[in-house]
């Protein structure tokens, strides 16, 4: 089979070593040139575009038999309001657009923001989106909505994602938070904090491409309830002897539990 991954991040590479190493034939893109070579170890070819680049996509698309957006947008612009605004809608708005206009299978790696803070008991995919205005939910449904308007288009829903040897763990998330953002982050204190090991989240997405599945998958480890931001951070601002975050609560995640048991029915599982 031949695979376009657009946006090689860690889950765009690990999931296109994966391909790679099942014998696929995997297309991976990057917006950094200098990541051309780091890519060519795991991908038969590797093109340098954006993702809202339509001639530059549908070149990479050609004969292609699915086509997966892995993008993410840039950290350093994710922190403040304002900033989020152009820079979630040019990366995943209207990258997904581009995608579904170059081909007719599309599977897109979308957030479980999309159900903000949540209601009732628990979240499934049959719980309505948020109707938050800020730019982070609102152009993730944006593209949910554009891939899930073909026939073939799929969307999998993942939480924060952890564990890749490159990322930085939360300790030091916690002290970035306070040396470069005065302490004061996006985020709810009441939010539950849902991790997914790169890994896995990798595995949701080859499961849903290989097995054809179709429409919206929460991919978000379940098996327990985890500790709210403000308990985990609380924990990690106290051993470092460091000041309690503030939560300005821009940007709003589940606060009741979230349940995967669509995608565990079809057998999937995680493993990490």
């Amino acid at each position: 089979m031949r695979y376009l991954i657009i946006g090689c991040g860690h889950i765009g590479s690990e999931l296109a070593r994966r391909w790679t190493s099942a014998g696929h034939h995997v297309v991976g893109t990057t917006t950094s040139p200098v990541r051309v070579a780091e890519l060519g170890e795991i991908c038969a070819d590797v093109a340098v575009l954006r993702g809202a680049d339509r001639e530059a996509v549908a070149r990479a698309a050609d004969g292609a038999d699915a086509v997966v957006l892995t993008v993410s947008p840039r950290l350093q612009r994710s922190f403040d309001a304002a900033q989020r605004v152009a820079e979630y809608a040019d990366t995943l708005t209207a990258s997904a657009r581009t995608a579904v206009a170059a081909h007719p299978r599309v599977v897109f790696t979308s957030s479980s923001s999309v159900y903000g803070a949540g209601g009732g008991a628990v979240i499934d995919e049959e719980s309505p989106t948020t109707a938050d205005t800020d730019a982070s939910p609102r152009n993730f449904i944006a593209a949910e909505q554009a891939v899930l308007s073909s026939p073939r288009g799929a969307v999998v829903r993942i939480p924060d994602v952890y564990g890749h040897p490159d990322d930085i763990d939360y300790p030091t998330r916690v002290k970035f938070a306070h040396d470069v953002l005065g302490g004061s982050v996006p985020f709810s204190a009441d939010a539950l904090l849902y991790r997914v090991d790169y890994r896995d989240a990798a595995a949701a997405l080859d499961f849903v491409v290989t097995r054809d599945l179709t429409g919206v998958y929460n991919a978000v480890p379940d098996a327990a309830v985890p500790p709210t931001n403000a308990a985990a951070f609380g924990e990690i601002c106290e051993a470092a002897n460091l000041p309690a975050l503030t939560y300005r609560g821009e940007i709003k995640t589940p606060a009741v539990p979230v349940t995967s048991a669509k995608l565990r029915a079809t057998g999937f599982t995680f493993t990490h």
